[in-house]
């Protein structure tokens, strides 16, 4: 249930993709304003200005940056932060650049510092100063780039340097979609993989999909596994339940590590609050993915709430697991007895 991408769904991602604007599914706001950005800036035969994608893992920020590289009718060079390493490398890929393309940066926010200042003057000026030789016969030369559209994505914006974001002509957030948005995606992947689905069997799946494209699209395939090895191979709601739930997968799409988080809040901690750091050793998870992976879900169905003195689980939290919130616990016990 993890949004974040793995090795061995490249293939399928790239096939399960829209290539236009007029294709993809949700982010209304977002594309509406993408609309209008890339419909000014082709009508002024300008390059696209510089865009900040900004969200949870898994809401289709890879696919917004093709769509506008499609949209613009220009070549795309994928790349992310880590794999930058040196100020050369990033030099490297700026000078390969022709007029108008898109460089795509993923996490953007783990850039090297040093390789980011690099940034600052391709953003602004379409130039990088680079340094030939060392001591006193040093130089500096300027290297001119053409004009390019530089689309960067991060899960955590707030890492993100003031001067690095300032420099972005549009910074858009993407939110997690709604349950019809996830419905009509994950019709729309079972027509390209040319699985049978009621619409039935379709909600079935997005409600378990956590409003995460990348969840859907994964749920999909192991539900089209069930569905040819125990059913006809149609995804009907009954087989897609019953797969689901043999990946122990709750009707709100949460799996078993949601669901250790909660009750190590709750169990072990009183219900919190609980430092993060005491979180992670608790439940032998990575508080990196906790933060980015699990809680921005939680926190969206008001299970969990992030305090000044650590995480809190709500009477929703409870609710769900089944358990009496302690400042009701007096209550219920007279009510039985009643």
């Amino acid at each position: 249930m993890s949004p974040k991408a793995r090795p061995d769904e490249a293939g399928l991602e790239r096939s399960l993709r829209p290539r236009r604007l007029s294709e993809y599914i949700g982010q209304e706001r977002v594309k509406d304003s993408l609309d209008i950005f890339i419909r000014a800036t082709k009508g002024r035969g300008e390059p696209l200005d510089h865009v900040l994608l900004y969200g949870p893992p898994g809401l289709g920020k890879t696919t917004l940056a093709t769509i506008i590289a499609v949209e613009m009718g220009v070549s795309i060079r994928i790349t992310s932060g880590p794999a930058i390493e040196r100020q050369g490398d990033l030099v490297s890929i700026l000078t390969n650049l022709k007029a108008g393309d898109v460089l795509f940066i993923d996490e953007i926010h783990r850039l090297n510092r040093v390789v980011e200042e690099v940034l600052y003057s391709a953003m602004e000026d379409y130039a990088v100063d680079i340094i030939l030789g060392k001591g006193p016969s040093a130089r500096t030369m300027r290297i001119n780039l053409p004009p390019f559209t530089l689309v960067g994505a991060t899960t955590r914006l707030a890492l993100l340097s003031g001067p690095l974001r300032d420099r972005f002509g549009a910074v858009l957030r993407l939110d997690f979609y709604d349950l019809d948005a996830m419905e009509e995606i994950v019709r729309r992947s079972a027509a390209v993989l040319g699985v049978p689905m009621s619409s039935e069997g379709a909600l079935a799946v997005a409600r378990r999909s956590r409003g995460t494209p990348r969840v859907a699209n994964r749920l999909l395939k192991r539900v089209r596994d069930f569905a040819e090895v125990r059913g006809a191979g149609s995804i009907t709601p009954v087989l897609a339940t019953e797969a689901l739930e043999m990946l122990e997968i709750d009707p709100l799409g949460l799996d078993d590590i949601d669901r250790r988080i909660l009750r190590s809040i709750v169990d072990k901690f009183g219900g919190g609050p609980v430092g993060i750091e005491t979180l992670s050793a608790a439940i032998s998870e990575e508080t990196d993915t906790i933060m980015d992976v699990y809680e921005p879900y939680l926190i969206q169905l008001g299970f969990l709430q992030r305090t000044a003195r650590g995480r809190v689980a709500t009477r929703g939290a409870y609710e769900h697991l089944g358990i009496v919130p302690p400042g009701l616990a007096g209550q219920a016990s007279l009510f039985d007895a009643v």
